[in-house]
């Protein structure tokens, strides 16, 4: 009987440790000021689009996920959709990669608020940006 309950002790242990392996913490906020100069000899951009992106959070977790909060406006006069192609992360060693598959639809002029995945790596997201 001990040996069962020291068994189950162990497996909600390590359950509770992998649980606390996925949260996710802000690793710092954005505002649009972040200046880098990482080569880009590969010419990578994101598609040309009409958003802006107003700000982000910058999310990770111990097992090297990377997510971000992003608010983006819609600068152009009619709806918009935007995805995942016309935006891009730069990450800390100077890698450039647009998030997982979405679709957002924007009215004129909006302003939302999306929360994107962009993987596993080892390096941070330093920032996200799109190309007009």
């Amino acid at each position: 009987m001990l040996k069962f309950i020291m068994l189950a002790i162990g497996l909600l242990s390590s359950g509770m440790a992998m649980a606390v392996d996925d949260v996710l913490t802000v690793d710092r906020s954005v505002s649009g000021s972040f200046q880098s100069s990482f080569p880009n000899e590969n010419n990578i951009q994101p598609d040309i689009s009409d958003f802006k992106v107003l700000n982000s959070v910058l999310m990770s977790n111990e097992a090297g996920e990377r997510w971000a909060v992003i608010t983006v406006e819609n600068l152009a006069s009619g709806q918009r959709t935007l995805n995942q192609n016309q935006l891009m992360a730069l990450f800390a060693n100077g890698e450039r990669l647009t998030p997982h598959i979405f679709k957002t639809r924007f009215s004129a002029n909006e302003i939302l608020s999306i929360t994107l995945a962009f993987g596993e790596h080892k390096f941070p997201i330093l920032e996200i940006y799109p190309r007009n």
